[in-house]
């Protein structure tokens, strides 16, 4: 005879840690956008390779020094992000002190914000400057490379400093720094570390690869 006794209702159940949907989702998603550039990525290669005098006249007008400038400067917005994100997980919305080592999320965020719209704004200052010597969209293939692939990342950029904005909010309307505010505050830095190494890859093989091709 085979006894089976019955498990106690008061038996606790092992709790089952389930992945963040939302994180997930961004990630997903980033997926697609992955995707997304790498298809700019090889429109600027396959026209660079049918006219190669065009993408060299263009690069020689390119002014180097003052993009990597603006390229440092976004990659230096991704560390202020992640530094808001080290807050958020230690539930600091908010800055005790003056100094940055007592800022929280908020303030790291804000930074990022600045740092970003520098960024735009010296995008925007780079266009202004070749359209008025000349260089305008349907020139040739390099500036209409150009402006699409280095167009669509600013306004990635443009979106995620919106996106910064609203995250801030939220954090500023909650009376403490919860799971769903420090789950978005992680899941923006994602999208931003993400337009960070895309702007890195575009400013290589914009920028610099003709150096060395």
């Amino acid at each position: 005879m085979v006894c089976v006794t019955a498990a106690s209702p008061t038996t606790a159940l092992p709790a089952v840690k389930r992945p963040n949907t939302t994180a997930i989702g961004v990630i997903v998603w980033l997926g697609s956008e992955v995707m997304f550039f790498a298809g700019l990525f090889a429109i600027y290669f396959t026209l660079r390779a049918m006219a190669p005098e065009q993408f060299a006249a263009g690069h020689d007008i390119m002014n180097i020094p003052f993009a990597s400038i603006n390229t440092s400067i976004l990659v230096l917005s991704s560390v202020t992000c992640q530094f808001g994100v080290f807050a958020a997980e230690h539930s600091k919305p908010r800055a005790t002190g003056w100094s940055p080592a007592k800022w929280g999320t908020i303030e790291w965020f804000y930074a990022t914000v600045v740092l970003g719209s520098i960024f735009v704004g010296g995008q925007v200052w780079e266009y202004a400057t070749l359209v008025s010597e000349g260089y305008v969209l349907n020139l040739n293939a390099f500036t209409s490379t150009f402006y699409m692939s280095t167009g669509f990342h600013g306004l990635h950029v443009t979106g995620g400093l919106i996106v910064f904005l609203i995250v801030i909010g939220r954090i500023y309307a909650a009376r403490r720094m919860g799971h769903r505010e420090a789950t978005s505050a992680i899941c923006i830095s994602y999208y931003w570390h993400f337009v960070d190494v895309v702007w890195i890859g575009l400013f290589f093989v914009i920028y610099i690869l003709p150096f060395i091709s």
